[in-house]
């Protein structure tokens, strides 16, 4: 097996230089990486963008104009785990920008790409082997759409 990670592949309609360049302003830690684009050997228009490739938080991607027969599902989705409530707020806000949130801090982006989008703590505390405070948390959070870390401290604590 190769050592030399995986690169997630995102198939788009014509936005994929569109959405890179949305995703490398929203993910701090990103770096923006080659264009390919069509030749006249097709399938698209020469010189269209073909494919884009970036870095979020050090997973690469390719953004891939691949035309209308392909769209996002819920099937695959991006977790990202803050370290805190602020860090929830951030990329929740940023990514629903013309998008929306779904729940449980599940959210969809402008292009239909699922995020979820919790602090990472929110796995210990539904993990906790005191299955009451487990559940809990757990109810607590599936009353949400958007994560509210205090909400669920207060629902772990019995408050």
């Amino acid at each position: 097996m190769s050592d030399r990670g995986f690169t997630t592949c995102l198939w788009f309609d014509g936005q994929a230089e569109e959405a890179a360049q949305f995703y490398l302003s929203v993910f701090k830690d990103s770096r923006p990486g080659k264009v390919g684009r069509y030749t006249e050997a097709g399938p698209g228009p020469a010189g269209d963008v073909l494919a884009v490739e970036f870095e979020l938080n050090g997973q690469k991607f390719v953004a891939l104009n691949g035309g209308p027969e392909f769209t996002f599902n819920e099937a695959v989705s991006f977790q990202i785990r803050c370290k805190d409530q602020a860090e929830v707020d951030y990329y929740w806000e940023r990514l629903t920008e013309g998008g929306h949130g779904v729940a449980c801090g599940w959210l969809k982006d402008r292009y239909g790409v699922s995020w979820q989008v919790f602090p990472e703590v929110l796995l210990d505390m539904v993990g906790d082997e005191d299955q009451e405070k487990a559940a809990r948390t757990t109810r607590a959070m599936l009353q949400m759409v958007k994560i509210d870390l205090a909400a669920l401290e207060r629902a772990y604590a019995g408050e």
